[in-house]
């Protein structure tokens, strides 16, 4: 199978028929083997009616279906599961990505040799309210990924080699950093297309502002796992090594300070009423709970099941 479409949705029941519809005829003009996977993420209007109307007359049509909404980054995990084809396409379902893009990355893919291919929604129609948060959210995510080349890590239309799809695991809101799972999977040829972006013809978006919020926390999350997820001694026992120092070095100075006082005649008082030995006595603490922090990170990391499964590519 040349092509597997891969649709996340919620409560789009209006847009479904049309979208289906865009989707057949690009395929069928460029003779291409499909199968479409409507993810019904626990929709409360006749979404899931619509997909089995659908899969009833067209064969390509299959459809899974959530007991509750979970958001998109399961859909897409599902989805990605059961694909087939050689090449994976996401799109949302509310129309705003067109269908006609679909044999431009199906040709970057099987014939640039990309791994994955991320759409550029350039012109966008959507508010400034939205826009301006997207463009520092994008500039963020470059800087940690180091996927420098993409301008729009959160387009829902992209396309992925098959064996990209299934190495990967897209949890929780990891669906925004696609990309940088991909990177930290050894998929490194990663390219964008810029994608026609249409204004949304039915429902409203079912995105708020606290997307930003976890998005930023999502990326610092996903930052660390991939830097010190199987080494956490390296951060951990590090800082609670400089701050142990620290912390000792302080409560020398301030010891051999009294000391010196005491030798030269000079009044002193006791360690105890200085404010800076409970500060450095604060700091060694914390410095002895960071490496201890790291000590315990590197005994679960020791044991976990999939601490010496990596990415092999080929074998002879």
């Amino acid at each position: 199978m040349d092509i597997s479409v891969v649709i996340p949705l919620y409560n789009e029941a209006e847009s479904l028929p049309e979208l289906h519809a865009w989707i057949k005829r690009v395929m069928d003009a460029n003779h291409f083997s499909y199968e479409i996977i409507f993810v019904n993420d626990g929709s409360t209007d006749r979404s899931w009616n619509v997909i089995e109307e659908l899969g009833k007359s067209n064969p390509e049509v299959k459809g899974i279906k959530f007991r509750r909404n979970y958001g998109k980054s399961p859909a897409l995990y599902c989805g990605f599961e059961r694909a087939e084809g050689d090449v994976v396409i996401t799109m949302d379902a509310d129309l705003q990505d067109s269908p006609d893009e679909i044999p431009e990355l199906y040709r970057m893919i099987t014939e640039d040799g990309y791994d994955l291919v991320s759409g550029w929604k350039q012109k966008r129609y959507d508010p400034l309210s939205k826009t301006i948060p997207t463009k520092l959210f994008n500039a963020t995510a470059r800087a940690v990924s180091g996927i420098h080349n993409l301008h729009d890590f959160n387009c829902g239309l992209k396309a992925y080699r098959r064996e990209v799809v299934k190495n990967i695991e897209v949890y929780g809101e990891m669906h925004r950093y696609i990309p940088y799972l991909a990177k930290n999977a050894g998929f490194a040829r990663i390219g964008e297309k810029v994608v026609h972006h249409q204004a949304r013809k039915y429902g409203k978006t079912k995105f708020g502002l606290n997307r930003f919020v976890n998005g930023y926390l999502d990326l610092l999350t996903l930052w660390f796992l991939s830097t010190f997820g199987v080494k956490p001694m390296h951060i951990f026992g590090f800082l609670g090594s400089i701050m142990f120092l620290l912390g000792f070095i302080s409560v020398a100075v301030i010891g051999f300070n009294k000391l010196h006082d005491m030798y030269c005649g000079n009044p002193y008082r006791l360690v105890t009423e200085s404010p800076y030995f409970y500060l450095a006595l604060t700091t060694m603490v914390i410095g002895t709970q960071l490496f201890l922090a790291g000590f315990i990170g590197e005994l679960i990391a020791r044991n976990a099941p999939e601490r010496n499964k990596y990415q092999i590519e080929k074998e002879l």
